[in-house]
Order: structure tokens, then C-alpha cells, then sequence
């Protein structure tokens, strides 16, 4: 599979959230939507980043940006995980890593010298047309909407 490029069609998706919705990439139609992707809930870099996107979440909204999180763990754990941070914006389960396949973001991995597959850290903006706007690959997890925010 080709890498995904800005100016391209974003892959559709329709997954649940952590409360068992199912979400469409459709349901945004017209508006711009923030989709990133993350490793694990509820680790140290993982936590940062979302709770990045939370303290930044009114001024997001503000903007008119819709933000999506998404992983590879259980609406059950993303349930625990928003909850346990006041998160306010859906954490979609991609358990079969389906949609972070399409999106290129399914990728070997390597931690110890061990090699394993796994979700590369990034973010997608995409406009209300469902066209990729930006693409932020392998981001640092401490401050990912103040970037995105800085970059506007």
C-alpha cells in the first residue's frame, strides 16, 4: 500500500467509541476533523497526549476542529481511560487495526531490540471534504494540539 499524502481522499472509517457509538469519518462531512493516532491508553506518553488534546479542547471546538483518538485497545478500556482523565472527545477502538492499516499508521516497531507490530504516533487533519489537510508523523506525545494549534 502507497503512503497516504496530503491531498489525498482519507480512507473512511466507522468504528465505536468508548461508549459503544459507532463513528464515521462521514459524520464530520463539512467539518474539519483532528484524527490521531496512539499506541496504548493509559500510558505515560499516550496519557500526555490526550490530556494535551483535553486541555486544549474548548479552543479546538472554538475553531471549529473535532478531535478523534484512536487505538488498537477495547471500547472497555477507552471507556476507563476517558473516564479516568475527563477526556471529552471520542477515543475510537480499532481492534483489528483496520483503520490505522489503511492510514499507514500500523508499523513494525522495535523496543529492546525486539520487533513487533504497532501503532505509530500521528496525526491526521482532515478537512470538510474528507481530503487529508496535514499530515504530523511520529509526534511527541507532551504537546500535540498546542502544535497543531501553533501551526493554524
Amino acid at each position: 500500500m502507497s503512503e497516504l499524502a496530503v491531498g489525498q481522499k482519507a480512507p473512511a472509517f466507522s468504528l465505536p467509541d468508548q461508549t459503544g457509538t459507532i463513528i464515521s469519518l462521514e459524520d464530520f462531512d463539512g467539518e474539519t476533523v483532528i484524527l490521531y493516532f496512539y499506541p496504548k491508553d493509559d500510558t505515560p506518553g499516550c496519557t500526555a497526549e490526550a490530556c494535551s488534546f483535553r486541555d486544549s479542547h474548548e479552543l479546538l471546538v472554538e475553531r471549529g476542529l473535532h478531535v478523534l483518538g484512536i487505538s488498537p485497545d477495547s471500547v472497555k478500556s477507552h471507556a476507563k481511560f476517558a473516564e479516568k482523565f475527563k477526556l471529552p472527545f471520542p477515543l475510537l477502538a480499532d481492534e483489528g487495526h483496520k483503520v490505522a492499516e489503511a492510514y499507514g499508521m500500523w508499523v513494525e516497531k522495535s523496543m529492546y531490540g525486539r520487533k513487533y507490530m504497532g501503532v505509530e504516533r500521528s496525526t491526521f487533519i482532515i478537512d470538510g471534504t474528507g481530503t487529508i489537510a496535514a499530515i504530523h508523523r511520529k509526534v511527541k506525545p507532551t504537546q500535540p494540539a498546542g502544535d497543531l494549534l501553533g501551526a493554524q
